[in-house]
């Protein structure tokens, strides 16, 4: 992938969260120093649940320093499904504070993937300098359509080639009108 313009991106804390905040720290340094270009963090949902916000907020920002180290990019994954909307709004909010460059709706293993609804509230919450990445559940053209109009600004999704060539015909039947 050497001079493609592919970026090298990494996991810290997946797919739980529940890793210790210096562990994460660790796993980003270690990641930024062999070339990792993006860290995709998990938050520790059950501090959030339980109302610990100092934990998570330190968390992020532990990650957010040890990347700022490599220049690289921090993606806060806050498992959208396991959270109600107050929760949701606050882990965006906690994000953009800890200067995180992202809000991504699930790692993809939980209970559900990503919503319109989400995407809206974090969209919403972090205002349109930070990006958010949807992922979870995206599996046509039309679904990445909705995030897309809810506000993502990047998509996750394993069947990534069925979707461009849903995307594909669909730029070849509006030309055909």
């Amino acid at each position: 992938m050497k001079d493609s313009g592919v970026k090298v991106c990494t996991v810290v804390g997946f797919p739980l969260g529940a890793t210790l905040s210096e562990v994460k720290r660790f796993e980003t340094e270690q990641a930024v120093k062999v070339g990792a270009e993006e860290i995709d963090m998990v938050i520790q949902v059950g501090a959030l649940r339980s109302g610990d916000l100092d934990q998570v907020y330190l968390d992020i920002r532990g990650v957010v320093e040890a990347a700022r180290t490599g220049c690289a990019a921090v993606k806060v994954i806050i498992e959208a499904a396991l959270l109600n909307d107050d929760e949701k709004m606050v882990a965006g909010a906690l994000s953009k504070l800890a200067g995180a460059d992202f809000v991504k709706s699930s790692t993809g293993f939980g209970p559900s993937g990503a919503t319109a609804h989400d995407v809206e509230l974090m969209r919403q919450v972090v205002g349109a300098d930070m990006g958010i990445k949807a992922a979870g559940g995206i599996r046509s053209f039309a679904d990445l359509e909705k995030m897309a109009a809810a506000g993502a600004t990047r998509i996750g999704a394993s069947a990534s080639v069925k979707i461009v060539q849903e995307a594909s015909e669909s730029r070849l039947r509006a030309r055909a009108q």
